[in-house]
């Protein structure tokens, strides 16, 4: 958990907002309208319900508050430590402890009040059990009033932290005040820490961010530490304190040789030594600041020996920067975060998980195939390019030099045709065109298009040889194979026919004049373009007579097929009629009165394809009520067109009107 977690907690109300928000909500939320000649049941129902749902309007925030709040023993020691120092650790479990019993308290009061209103007689008892039940929450809240404005400004305080997790590849800046730490920090991220010439300028953690290798990395600013001991540091000072003994990190102790800090040499040799415990089992650097005003070697004896058995002795590395001429500062990054990578990995060498991590882990090593040795190539074109000064005036032009020049950025446009390696460099500007003498060029973009050609002639020129084209007689070598060929083909059309509109999407349409050309109008275009139209109209003529006979021999069977079914209908009209004489409905009724339509006269149809399908009559007239029901007129619906809802009333009065009821509103 990192201190952004901590951001969420949402606002922490005063105890007079407290109880605003409690009684306005029960007031709001339960019914109000009680009359003494009530049934004495009804009466304690309303005055317990008044005090159930003030108690659990308590509980639930209540509960909102301390669940919200972390409990120090749970979350991670850098945090504990770090709200242990800013807020006191004791009064902040004491006012969270507090709330708990208050909630516990409220609880109690209820249920005390709820047992005695189930025993009230009349309505005046029940209402002054209700008042003084609310009242005894009421003044519980009240006492809870320096807690709540104490937990408010913890939640204040802990919004404005900045943004560190615990678990995050860290480099941690520390030392005396006013040694150039914030000034390293403003160097390498992009943080805006405050820097000015005197000390404590730094009161907080500041939190910087950066990327080397891919990775994000965070810088810690710490406040400046004194060289006194632990019991007489104050809160500015325990915060780095804090950071140092809980984050695992990389340690930046800033030093200034040159004493512009306000402390001697000396006295930031005793510090390191003072707080080197908290260095155990991290990567340490010693950071000698301010080398253009004192570097090392300047130093007197004495104090050079102060340094360089810190050097020496702890093993720690050193490095040497100026923040203000920027010399050493990508150095001292680099170096800093190489160390910290390089001990996280030792770390987790020594741990138990590397086990079973190492054994899924397999390196290939290649094996030599011969004795050959394969330097590495280099192209010469590679190898003559140089590294050149930008502000050389005889470095080679790049291509944001000539963007410059014509115009800039959304003006300049590359021009990708002058890198083209072509046998002639004068063709790269050549504008190649589509189509050339009424054919596409890109058919003859293949160099080989020619020698394909000749392949495809000899290739035809063969198959003619063989006989590949000869007419279909000789196709096949006997009968049965004829059939069998004939037989397949028939198949595959029926698959076909049978395939439906799928199989045929991508038939060819006739001509809609396919159907509107005369035999007179075939007969001049044939005699124009130097035809004989002769056995063409005998054919048509022929085919005339043929269709003639048949729509005749049509027509007479089409009459003799109505006086059949009119006799028949006569037969089945006289076969209905009841013994008694009443007259049954005849077919022709029948459908007649299934279909609700007026049958046209002239020949009756066999059966009534409007009724196919159906099982019986009963189905057959529940299909037709349900047909008529959705022809029904828009005017038999009150609509007054399509997009008419039919809203009759705009404000229903059990919606607009009286007391707002327990619940959800967003109905309205």
């Amino acid at each position: 958990m990192s201190t952004s977690g901590l951001k969420a907690i949402s606002p922490v109300p005063t105890a007079a907002d407290f109880l605003d928000i409690v009684l306005s909500k029960t007031q709001r939320k339960t019914p109000t309208v009680i009359h003494k000649n009530f049934k004495i049941s009804r009466i304690r129902n309303f005055y317990m319900r008044k005090v159930k749902f003030t108690q659990d309007s308590f509980d639930e925030k209540l509960s909102a508050i301390l669940e919200e709040f972390p409990m120090l023993d749970d979350i991670h020691p850098f945090l504990s430590s770090l709200m242990n120092v800013l807020y006191d650790k004791n009064h902040y479990k004491l006012a969270l402890g507090q709330l708990r019993t208050a909630r516990h308290l409220i609880d109690q009061v209820a249920k005390d009040y709820v047992r005695l209103l189930k025993f009230g007689d009349s309505l005046y008892r029940c209402k002054q059990l209700k008042r003084a039940a609310l009242g005894r929450m009421a003044t519980i809240m009240r006492r809870q009033k320096d807690p709540l404005a104490y937990l408010e400004q913890v939640r204040q305080h802990i919004s404005r932290l900045p943004n560190i997790d615990p678990t995050a590849r860290t480099l941690l800046i520390c030392g005396y005040p006013n040694v150039g730490k914030s000034s390293f920090i403003n160097k390498v991220t992009r943080a805006d820490v405050d820097v000015q010439p005197y000390a404590f300028t730094t009161k907080s953690l500041f939190v910087g961010h950066l990327d080397y290798r891919y990775m994000r990395w965070q810088v810690i600013d710490t406040p400046g530490i004194l060289d006194h001991p632990l019991e007489d540091m104050n809160t500015i000072e325990m915060q780095s304190i804090t950071a140092l003994a809980h984050l695992k990190s990389c340690v930046l102790y800033f030093m200034d040789l040159s004493e512009q800090c306000g402390y001697s040499i000396e006295a930031q040799c005793k510090l390191y030594h003072s707080i080197k415990p908290l260095f155990a089992n991290k990567p340490t650097m010693l950071v000698i600041n301010k080398i253009d005003v004192t570097r090392l070697d300047d130093l007197s004896p004495e104090n050079r020996a102060l340094v360089e058995e810190i050097i020496n002795s702890e093993g720690a590395m050193h490095v040497q920067v100026s923040c203000y001429t920027d010399e050493g500062v990508m150095e001292l990054k680099n170096k800093a975060c190489d160390a910290l990578l390089e001990h996280r990995v030792d770390q987790k060498l020594k741990g138990n998980k590397i086990n079973s991590i190492l054994n899924r882990l397999h390196v290939a090593q290649p094996k030599a195939r011969d004795d050959l040795v394969r330097e590495p190539f280099i192209p010469e074109a590679i190898k003559e390019r140089k590294k050149f000064d930008m502000n050389d005036p005889d470095r080679p032009r790049l291509e944001k030099d000539i963007e410059a020049e014509e115009g800039g950025p959304g003006v300049y446009n590359i021009n990708l045709r002058k890198n083209y390696m072509l046998a002639n460099p004068e063709w790269k500007m050549d504008v190649i065109p589509e189509i050339m003498d009424g054919k596409n060029v890109a058919d003859f973009i293949d160099p080989d298009i020619l020698e394909k050609l000749e392949a495809l002639e000899r290739e035809e020129e063969k198959l003619q040889a063989e006989g590949f084209y000869d007419s279909e007689e000789d196709m096949f070598d006997s009968d049965d194979e004829r059939e069998a060929v004939e037989a397949k083909v028939s198949r595959q059309h029926k698959l076909v026919s049978q395939s439906g509109k799928k199989a045929m999407k991508n038939q060819a349409k006739l001509p809609r004049t396919v159907g509107l050309r005369t035999i007179t109008e075939l007969t001049s275009e044939l005699t124009k373009a130097g035809l004989d139209p002769s056995r063409i109209q005998e054919r048509a003529e022929r085919l005339a007579k043929i269709a003639g006979a048949k729509r005749k021999r049509q027509r007479e069977e089409e009459e003799a097929e109505m006086d059949v079914d009119e006799d028949k209908a006569a037969e089945d009209e006289d076969e209905w009629m009841d013994v008694d004489g009443e007259e049954r409905p005849t077919p022709s009724k029948r459908a007649k009165a299934n279909s609700g339509a007026v049958i046209t006269k002239g020949k009756l149809p066999r059966t009534d394809r409007r009724l196919g399908g159906m099982r019986d009559e009963a189905q057959a007239s529940k299909a037709i009520k349900l047909r008529d029901l959705s022809h029904r007129s828009r005017n038999m619906q009150a609509k007054a067109g399509e997009s008419d809802r039919a809203i009759k009333t705009k404000m229903p009065k059990h919606l607009f009107a009286g007391k707002r009821k327990m619940g959800k509103t967003n109905r309205r």
